[in-house]
């Protein structure tokens, strides 16, 4: 009788886990994890609904599950010198979440203040809102502001092409418009402390997701006014701030000396990264850093040029930086080879 119980327990723990990503294939995906029939699946299901820890949705052929909110609320604030991010955490948030892990805690204390913060300094607008949710399971924040816009506000600040170049410049950290009060490094980690992490601004919308290789981008046609970030975390995470800043850092400095740069994000449109001009927009501040990993998910080619300029070119002006590559196909790991043979050819002592 025990086993059985405890198996009970956790097949239902895992519903309660997996059901935020796969609310309408909870069923499919617990039957075949735990190898037991669908009508099996549907008791525990049923006993979730009915002890409140999950709900149910549409009909028999729609039907799907979620978690309900065991907190949900929206507040408001207005931008003057008197907001502080702090306040607004011991007040507000801190006491919203609960019961929570120390580590998850500190997870929250770090994103929360930043991204509040950035809020407050940077975006010229007069308010600020935040949406929160809790369940069972994971926590949600959203912050919006009706400010000017961050990339919009990057572009103008740094002489940019367009936002979609802010957005390039912005994934690589050690980035602000302020340099004086802030040192660039706060939405590069925080967008890596959470499971799921959004900023929404005019037209474009960058999103980075926990172990994912790819920071991406959608153009939207409608743009909107301000800048909005969503932040998700689950209540369980293993995950702490001192991991997080320790990947990107050596013990030799203790410094941010290290970057991930998707590459991607180099291009416009259907555009294949061909020119020493698209390799130069990609290289700009990567003297700021001692190890810069550039990570070729999604790119199919690149050309001659393009490879040269910064594996030949750049890496023979600044060879002080290690320059290394991810997720590369056959074809660009040939462009890359070609760039490096070339290099070592030309720093080859004369006879």
């Amino acid at each position: 009788m025990v086993n059985v119980r405890n198996r009970s327990e956790s097949i239902r723990l895992f519903i309660v886990q997996s059901v935020d990503k796969n609310p309408t294939a909870i069923a499919k995906i617990t039957s075949d994890k735990f190898n037991i029939s669908r009508q099996a699946v549907n008791k525990h299901l049923q006993h979730l609904v009915r002890e409140g820890a999950l709900v149910k949705e549409g009909n028999t052929r729609r039907r799907s599950y979620r978690l309900p909110s065991l907190v949900r609320f929206t507040k408001s604030f207005d931008i003057s010198a008197s907001l502080m991010e702090d306040v607004v955490w011991r007040d507000v948030v801190s006491p919203a979440l609960g019961e929570l892990p120390q580590n998850a805690l500190r997870l929250w204390a770090h994103g929360f203040t930043e991204m509040f913060n950035n809020a407050i300094d940077h975006s010229e607008g007069s308010q600020i809102h935040i949406v929160f949710e809790k369940t069972a399971a994971t926590t949600e924040i959203a912050i919006h502001d009706d400010g000017v816009g961050i990339f919009r506000k990057i572009q103008k600040a740094l002489s940019l092409m367009d936002e979609r170049h802010a957005l390039l410049e912005l994934s690589k950290g050690k980035l602000t418009t302020d340099p004086e009060r802030h040192t660039g490094e706060g939405i590069f980690f925080t967008s890596r402390m959470f499971d799921d992490f959004d900023i929404l601004s005019g037209g474009v919308f960058y999103t980075h997701t926990l172990d994912s290789r790819n920071d991406w981008i959608l153009e939207r046609d409608e743009a909107r006014a301000g800048t909005s970030v969503f932040m998700k975390l689950s209540n369980h995470t293993s995950r702490t701030v001192n991991k997080v800043f320790d990947k990107f850092t050596s013990a030799e400095s203790l410094g941010f000396d290290k970057t991930i740069v998707p590459v991607k994000l180099a291009k416009y449109g259907e555009e294949n990264l061909i020119s020493r001009s698209q390799a130069k927009r990609l290289l700009v501040r990567f003297d700021r850093f001692k190890i810069v990993v550039l990570n070729f998910e999604g790119v199919e080619m690149i050309g001659q040029a393009f490879a040269d300029e910064i594996f030949r070119v750049f890496s023979s002006h600044h060879p002080d930086i290690e320059l290394q590559e991810i997720n590369t196909n056959l074809a660009v790991q040939r462009m890359i080879a070609r760039a490096r043979e070339a290099k070592s050819e030309t720093s080859q002592p004369r006879e």
